[in-house]
């Protein structure tokens, strides 16, 4: 929603800045500086939504991991247990993580792991690699 707020927002100020440019053949016009309010609200609005979805992108819960999307956040929602993953997986530069579901590796979710912090990302890693060591120590009951 901040990120629609925003863009509302610069073409206000776009359209503002655009229309000031024929005052002096209508003096009725806004002045170009009405565009700096509408500026200000662009630029804030993107810095909330960039610093949500920073925060709020990927969570760790005792239940498992909770996937919030970027589009359709209500919609598309997930929450993938622990029980349901066999192993995780960091690329190299560690900008995806990749939640197997079978040892097999055959299926399961990617995740970028951009939109997060370099240091949030390095807890985030640790504490994902962690959480999969205990579980393999706990003996399963089948």
């Amino acid at each position: 929603m901040f990120c629609i707020f925003g863009a509302i927002s610069f073409g206000a100020a776009c359209t503002l800045l655009a229309t000031s440019l024929y005052r002096d053949i209508n003096p009725l016009l806004p002045h170009p500086l009405w565009a700096l309010p509408c500026l200000v609200f662009a630029i804030l609005a993107f810095a909330i939504a960039r610093h949500l979805a920073k925060h709020a992108y990927l969570l760790l819960t005792p239940m498992g991991v909770e996937i919030f999307p970027f589009y359709r956040p209500a919609k598309n929602m997930r929450l993938i247990f622990w029980q349901e993953l066999a192993e995780i997986e960091f690329d190299a530069k560690q900008h995806w993580a990749t939640l197997h579901y079978n040892a097999e590796k055959t299926s399961g979710v990617h995740l970028s792991l951009k939109p997060i912090r370099n240091k949030s990302r390095a807890l985030l890693i640790t504490a994902l690699t962690l959480r999969m060591e205990s579980a393999r120590s706990i003996p399963s009951s089948r």
